[in-house]
């Protein structure tokens, strides 16, 4: 089996291309021990002292550290993953379910169709690209103009991340959309 790495833009996270599937539906951001009960890959990830968070996209993981040398923990990561999938088991625990892992979206029913825009924006243009550096990002809200949403896995926490929210995803949504003033995190 051979296991891909990518740097990602956030120095503290890698991503990992195992080259199979990882997570059917959703995805999966733990960001600690207590969460990782839903996948023996996470729980195997988290074992490695120095491991702060597990994110498990459709096809790649992205791991983050709290400390420690990526040339030291890398090789710990890399066997840990290769030691899981050629054992066979399913990287999620029978009875997870991705419905623990999104919150209520906030907004006003007279601005369904605006967020409907929102949505169809970043599942097709800034979804993808953000899932290419080891992360995601989630609509939350709308409220007054303003488009509230969450980075997830290598994105949250990412040094870049503001500059992606407000020179990037800002500016796409509101070229398509001019009643969006503005793109905040939450």
């Amino acid at each position: 089996m051979f296991i891909q790495t990518e740097a990602t833009p956030n120095p503290a996270t890698l991503k990992f291309l195992p080259g199979a599937s990882v997570a059917q539906e959703g995805v999966w951001d733990l960001r600690s021990p207590d969460e990782a009960g839903v996948s023996p890959l996470a729980q195997a990830l988290f074992s490695i002292e120095g491991v702060s968070g597990v994110f498990l996209g459709s096809d790649f993981i992205s791991v983050t550290k709290s400390e420690g040398d990526w040339q030291n923990l890398k090789p710990a990561i890399l066997g840990a993953i290769m030691e899981h999938f050629l054992s066979g088991r399913p990287v999620l625990a029978d009875g997870a379910s991705a419905s623990g892992q999104t919150s209520a979206e906030q907004f006003a029913p007279e601005d369904a169709e605006t967020v409907e825009a929102i949505k169809d924006l970043l599942e097709t243009r800034v979804r993808p690209a953000v899932a290419g550096d080891g992360g995601d990002i989630v609509f939350r809200g709308f409220k007054d103009g303003v488009v509230y949403l969450q980075m997830k896995g290598a994105c949250s926490g990412c040094p870049s991340s503001t500059a992606t929210l407000k020179r990037g995803i800002q500016n796409l949504i509101c070229h398509f959309l001019p009643q969006v003033k503005s793109v905040e995190e939450v």
